[in-house]
């Protein structure tokens, strides 16, 4: 079995169909047959259900599907690298978007202290698009708020957070000592996209008490979602460094739970078949030593959390 076979498998596995892969491979379709046949004689399994007109992977098929982009990707990376001067590093950094806005630039600073040639590539996205970038080798490692669910990407918790429940300073809420869970049912929320690690924990743990959501605004930028809670349309949770200047400055108010603050662990992830180079594992170094001066929720323990010391674990 060679990386040609492997290529060759993806192409038909992406296209679904003979004819059109071995167009866009620039070989004839009776090769391209050929050395699916030979694939799967080789392993002694069928990778393809042979349609009329497409082609769909079997159970085999998608498992070696999954090592074979590794593969294939480790072989072209192999490649490049030989093809560029020897001292010339990168790497492709994911981030969810809490992370991204509040922690990957200072990580990434560090990492290029470590490696003054370094090329980095950055992607902030939710925690479910990471997910996948990363299943497809379109990333090499990630920071996540939010729950990885394949077993593929291995997980491991290095950074702490807090959630807190906001509103605007001219919210019912502000000017209240504190609310119950129960009073949150009755309120409007605004809340990341589906996909946010961020709000699957936040609405997970509000079904496990049996409490409804009603999110009247969904959005993926967290400009619009300041700036509808700075309008009073409604609550949102956030994490507080996304919000610690709003929170000091009083625009913003922290919605004080009964008995309970939302914690949680930001969480480095790669591929279980990842390949460890230097600079990947001098970032996960990074990453499990990263201080933010101290003190895991920025705003614990000041006035504007209030004395809430029954923790609701929400570890990603």
């Amino acid at each position: 079995m060679t990386i040609k076979h492997l290529k060759v498998f993806l192409v038909v596995a992406e296209e679904k169909n003979m004819s059109v892969a071995a167009g866009k491979l620039f070989l004839s379709q009776p090769t391209v047959s050929q050395t699916i046949s030979e694939m799967e004689k080789h392993y002694g399994v069928k990778l393809f259900e042979r349609y009329p007109k497409t082609l769909y992977l079997t159970e085999a098929g998608e498992r070696l599907k999954g090592y074979a982009q590794h593969i294939v990707a480790s072989f072209d990376r192999l490649d490049q690298i030989m093809a560029q001067a020897a001292e010339e590093k990168q790497l492709r950094i994911g981030a969810s978007v809490t992370v991204g806005n509040c922690i990957i630039s200072e990580l990434a600073d560090q990492l290029k202290q470590e490696f003054p040639n370094i090329r980095t590539f950055i992607r902030v996205d939710n925690t479910r698009v990471i997910e996948n970038q990363l299943l497809q080798n379109q990333l090499d490692v990630a920071v996540v708020e939010g729950e990885i669910k394949s077993t593929e990407i291995l997980t491991k918790p290095v950074i702490d957070d807090c959630m807190v429940l906001v509103c605007s300073r001219f919210h019912p809420f502000a000017d209240r000592r504190h609310v119950s869970l129960r009073e949150l049912a009755e309120e409007q929320f605004i809340l990341r996209e589906e996909g946010s690690g961020t709000r699957e924990l936040f609405e997970s743990k509000m079904k496990a008490e049996g409490v409804p959501v009603h999110v009247c605004w969904e959005c993926s930028n967290l400009g619009s979602i300041k700036q509808a809670l700075l309008h009073n349309h409604g609550l949102s949770v956030l994490s507080a460094r996304l919000v610690a200047d709003e929170l000091r400055s009083g625009e913003l108010c922290v919605v004080k739970i009964e008995d309970c603050v939302w914690k949680r662990r930001f969480c480095t992830a790669i591929h279980k078949n990842k390949h460890l180079t230097e600079e990947l594992e001098v970032f996960l170094e990074l990453a499990g030593c990263y201080q933010d001066h101290g003190n895991p929720c920025p705003m614990q323990g000041s006035e504007l959390l209030g004395n809430q010391d029954c923790v609701v674990d929400c570890e990603a």
